[in-house]
């Protein structure tokens, strides 16, 4: 994918990420420490999770989450999947999506914003439709317009299109919509895995209709 300058969605985005940011880092430090020291206790070291992943226009970046998963392989040395990884602990703090804070350093560095279309796979960047990779227009978010209308629970197909319909209509007003629904969901813990699954089952593609 050719990483393209856009501009920002509206003039203050970058401003609204940093009135955010910076006194939710400074509030929630306890919150890192006691999340950090449990982590380490069950899980041990890392505590933090990093993986490259594609931001806005594509370019790359390393996102920083909370650890959640054992490094448990099986007996030929492949990682065991999801669900038989995945902690108590790690499950709390997905259901509570206590797991993101740390992405709040990302958004300082402007490589994430507060609101936007989540980070993804970087090999998914190949086999997005034209229509899919509008997503890459705006920096990814912490949260987003499909977070707050199913998150893990929507389709992949369901999913691109509450992204890019949040890309063709960002505004303030639309984001502060998107904070505080998450907040309730959080509340409620709606959405945080696709049904039956431990996480978000991998994409392949979307079928493409012959014209």
């Amino acid at each position: 994918m050719q990483h393209r300058r856009s501009p920002e969605p509206y003039r203050g985005k970058r401003l609204l990420d940093l009135l955010i940011a910076i006194p939710a880092v400074v509030v929630l430090s306890p919150v890192f420490a006691i999340i950090s020291i449990a982590i380490a206790l069950r899980l041990n070291r890392p505590i933090l999770f990093r993986q490259v992943r594609p931001g806005k226009d594509g370019k790359p970046f390393t996102m920083v989450k909370f650890r959640t998963m054992r490094d448990a392989h099986d007996q030929h040395g492949r990682l065991l999947p999801d669900a038989e990884r995945i902690t108590p602990l790690g499950q709390f703090l997905r259901s509570t999506s206590l797991d993101e804070l740390p992405e709040l350093i990302n958004v300082l560095k402007g490589e994430m914003s507060i609101v936007g279309p989540r980070p993804l796979l970087m090999h998914y960047l190949d086999l997005y439709t034209p229509q899919q990779a509008r997503r890459h227009e705006v920096r990814p978010g912490i949260t987003g317009w499909a977070q707050v209308h199913g998150r893990n629970a929507l389709t992949w197909d369901e999913r691109f299109r509450q992204d890019v319909w949040y890309v063709e209509h960002a505004s303030l007003l639309l984001d502060l919509r998107i904070i505080a629904l998450t907040v309730w969901k959080i509340l409620k813990r709606e959405g945080v895995n696709e049904p039956g699954m431990a996480t978000m089952s991998e994409f392949t593609g979307s079928v493409r209709h012959p014209e």
